[in-house]
């Protein structure tokens, strides 16, 4: 067996470190970074197809990093679709991405956001800084306007740990490609809104990973109380949000029995105005 090697350019044509260039020079047709978005979403003037969205995920910076974290449901519609969809990713090593919006979509731009910063480690030998990995992101979403104004809206939360500052960071994004830098925190999605103000009451400068991780937690569930699309933590059938912490030490998912633990003391204690 012949070994793979990577193909040749002549010169002005090297797609360079941009795995997405690459594939547009190389990739089969109906590669993701290939295809033009452009087909209707109902031929024939039909309905409007009923496509699974994940809906809320929040960042909050916390003392030696970032946390994210998002509920687990997926709607269609006024269907729920999943009750167990995977809304948070690493991205690599030291950040992650949190998805909402039109679901199919969305986890195809993480996977290829992946490819793309493993492509360009190996090609100039060092990983893309902070910024610049949300730079690549912006020209993802940028790229998929043409689907997001026929109704395939994907919003991601990218946030990590900045080597070259020293403290975590998070980046929101608009339909358009426009990228921004939170200060503190961030929420997207359906319950975004109900889930930042949650957050916007509790959190402070300085806070420590504990409470950062249990505020992620409560800020979810009370968007769970005000939208219908949006899931709180499911103890009979031990469904709970995804967590996931970019501190010194890397990317790192918390164990659904560190989740589940939270979950208790936050469903039994009087943390939700006295209710129980």
């Amino acid at each position: 067996m012949t070994e793979p090697t990577l193909p040749t350019f002549a010169p002005g044509l090297d797609p360079g470190p941009s795995f997405g260039e690459l594939l547009r020079r190389v990739g089969p047709s109906g590669a993701p970074g290939v295809v033009s978005h452009s087909t209707p979403i109902a031929a024939g003037g039909g309905p409007p197809l009923e496509i699974a969205h994940g809906t809320t995920v929040v960042a909050i910076r916390f003392e030696g990093g970032v946390v994210l974290a998002g509920d687990r449901r997926a709607t269609a519609g006024f269907t729920i679709a999943s009750r167990r969809i995977e809304k948070v990713f690493p991205a690599d090593e030291h950040s992650g991405i949190a998805i909402a919006g039109a679901a199919g979509p969305a986890v195809e731009m993480v996977r290829l956001f992946q490819v793309q910063l493993e492509h360009y480690e190996k090609v100039e030998g060092e990983p893309l800084s902070l910024d610049g990995k949300a730079n690549q992101l912006s020209q993802m979403v940028r790229t998929n306007l043409p689907a997001a104004m026929q109704g395939f809206v994907v919003i991601p939360l990218f946030a990590g740990y900045d080597e070259r500052r020293l403290r975590g960071r998070v980046f929101s994004f608009d339909v358009t490609g426009g990228r921004y830098e939170e200060l503190d925190y961030q929420a997207n999605g359906s319950g975004g809104v109900h889930a930042r103000n949650w957050i916007k009451a509790a959190w402070y400068e300085g806070m420590g990973l504990e409470d950062t991780t249990a505020l992620a937690l409560r800020a979810l569930f009370a968007a769970a109380d005000e939208d219908a699309a949006t899931a709180g933590p499911d103890l009979v059938r031990r469904i709970f949000p995804t967590i996931a912490v970019m501190d010194p030490d890397g990317f790192r998912m918390l164990a659904d029995d560190e989740i589940e633990s939270l979950a208790d003391e936050l469903l039994g204690g009087p943390e939700r105005g006295g209710s129980t």
